[in-house]
């Protein structure tokens, strides 16, 4: 606030206006403990100069994802992404490019979201799909929310092996509609009992495949269940690269098919922007948020796009509004298509091959390691390893030794004792077997 050109007495009149005394006041929602006492210890000015120097000397503090063997996921994976797709979505009439509100001068645009649109739907097995949400989390959300409007109910059940952080976007958006939200325990097994939490009051059903932990569920009779409830099955994946090669949520009976889109065409950028993923049936697609593209034909029968649907605040009446999304990842939606066009179809399936067999040769080589189980039976490229310490404190070791070694449960699980032995690990293309080496000797050291 110190840098808006604001007097005392106009700040004094817009905290009158909005009915608070004090400017803490408005922060009234963030944990104290979240909350900064006071500024920062930083110098109150320097010179452009010394702020880049200053700014350099910290950036060398962190360990790059590509100088050292990468194995971190959940939610954001290390994918190799072709030159030719950065290339491309730096030409300037796309790094450029608005909102398509004048179809008559941003066909490219429309197009290429058309297209995105498209892709989404096969890869999901649904008949329509949006352009685009924010990432996999407020996509999940949103699914949710969704879900309660069409079938009129407001309480979700969300299971133990969706995404700490999803649960959390969910679960904080819900609280400020007044809906319910039931999550359950987390779930490293994949053994939760999700039937038996489904009634006639259920609006929908959460449920992430593969999981959080790397479980692989069948969404089938679930999706049975919660259909004969009246109920919607809101479908999550955080890696879909997976969809290249298990079956689609579509053809395992999900309503809601939603998640992020980051692993292709989009490198893990410090952790965004991404691309929500947001999928749904045809007659669901009215109370879908965000917009959609359609194809249609001009005044002289020559093929063109338009926003068709625009159920969202910034077209429409707040209160006939789907939802309050005033954007989409325009950007990050181009890196995708192209990428996803590069691939097509085989390609994409070769790539899920080579992530999954990347998975298999890890797993063989931390199992080696004394002391180390892995979890799970099913798994993608991703899975849970137990260890005989807790996780955090190994994966701090394993980075002073030059190996990012995957992501402790316990940071997005926070105050469970029987989660902090619980390691998240993820393989890829780009993992070599010198890396997995490198890993499992690292790991050996710091648990002998």
């Amino acid at each position: 606030m110190r840098y808006l050109p604001l007097s005392d007495t106009d700040r004094a009149d817009m905290r009158a206006r909005v009915g608070v005394s004090d400017i803490n006041e408005i922060f009234v929602d963030i944990p104290e403990s979240a909350r900064l006492d006071g500024l920062l210890d930083l110098p109150l000015h320097q010179s452009e100069f010394a702020v880049e120097r200053d700014m350099a000397r910290m950036a060398a503090k962190n360990v790059a994802a590509s100088s050292v063997p990468f194995f971190v996921g959940a939610g954001a994976y290390k994918h190799h992404v072709p030159a030719s797709v950065d290339h491309l979505i730096q030409r300037s009439e796309f790094l450029t490019s608005y909102t398509p509100y004048q179809p008559e001068v941003t066909q490219g645009t429309l197009q290429y979201l058309f297209e995105f649109q498209t892709q989404v739907a096969a890869l999901t097995g649904m008949e329509v799909a949006n352009a685009s949400m924010y990432d996999g989390s407020t996509a999940t959300a949103e699914a949710v929310l969704m879900a309660h409007r069409v079938t009129r109910r407001n309480k979700a059940v969300l299971s133990g092996g969706l995404h700490p952080q999803y649960r959390s976007v969910a679960e904080g958006l819900s609280e400020m509609a007044g809906d319910r939200v039931v999550s359950l325990a987390a779930d490293p097994l994949g053994a939760e009992d999700i039937l038996a939490a489904i009634d006639d009051e259920t609006s929908c059903v959460v449920v992430q495949s593969p999981n959080f932990y790397g479980q692989l569920v069948d969404l089938k009779p679930i999706a049975d269940k919660a259909h004969a409830h009246g109920a919607l099955l809101i479908a999550v994946f955080t890696e879909v690269v997976s969809l290249g090669l298990i079956e689609p949520p579509g053809a395992q009976g999900a309503d809601i098919v939603v998640g992020e889109g980051q692993s292709i065409g989009n490198g893990l950028n410090f952790g965004g922007p991404y691309v929500g993923l947001f999928a749904t049936r045809q007659k669901f697609i009215r109370q879908m948020p965000g917009r959609l593209c359609g194809e249609t034909v001009d005044a002289n029968g020559k093929r063109g796009y338009v926003l068709t649907l625009s159920t969202r605040e910034q077209h429409i009446r707040r209160d006939k509004a789907t939802s309050n999304i005033c954007t989409n990842s325009g950007l990050c939606c181009l890196a995708f298509t192209i990428h996803m066009t590069l691939l097509g179809g085989n390609g994409l399936a070769t790539l899920a091959r080579i992530n999954h067999a990347s998975a298999v040769k890890l797993k063989a080589v931390l199992e080696e390691v004394p002391g180390v189980s892995v979890l799970n039976d099913t798994f993608f490229n991703e899975f849970t390893v137990k260890l005989p310490k807790p996780a955090a404190g190994v994966i701090e070791e394993l980075a002073k030794r030059g190996v990012l070694g995957g992501v402790p449960v316990s940071r997005l699980e926070p105050g469970q004792a029987e989660l902090e032995p619980l390691l998240l690990v993820a393989a890829s293309e780009v993992n070599s077997d010198e890396d997995r080496a490198a890993f499992a000797a690292a790991l050996k050291e710091v648990l002998a």
